[in-house]
């Protein structure tokens, strides 16, 4: 099965930055499209971002486009969010998740089938 972790993880302060990584130990990612996914506490879990298999598609969430920014290296089996310009309400869990094909707008975690385990993300002074 296919085990996702991922790392990068932190508390930063507001206007920082932070560069969260999703790798695959056991699987190669390049077969599917991975988003992003954050849940802060007492909030439902929410669409970040997605991209394709070739990473030729992505999608952002209004909440976070222009700040964060999504990408993979298929060849170091490894996806990328990075995040700029960061607010105290991007404060939460961050998962990534990996499909076999992109649904819709990509952000709804009910088309995902695997997830990770989650990194946790603190924006605060």
């Amino acid at each position: 099965q296919l085990q996702l972790v991922e790392s990068g993880g932190g508390l930063v302060q507001p206007g920082g930055s932070l560069r969260l990584s999703c790798a695959a130990s056991e699987f190669t990612l390049d077969r599917y499209a991975i988003g992003w996914f954050r849940q802060a506490p007492g909030k439902e879990r929410e669409g970040v971002s997605c991209i394709s298999s070739s990473g030729e598609g992505t999608n952002y969430a209004d909440s976070v486009k222009g700040r964060f920014s999504i990408s993979r290296d298929n060849a170091r089996n490894t996806v990328y969010l990075q995040m700029n310009s960061l607010k105290p309400e991007d404060t939460a869990v961050y998962y990534c998740a990996a499909t076999r094909r992109l649904r819709g707008d990509g952000l709804s975690f009910h088309d995902y089938a695997y997830y990770g385990q989650g990194t946790q993300v603190t924006v605060s002074s």
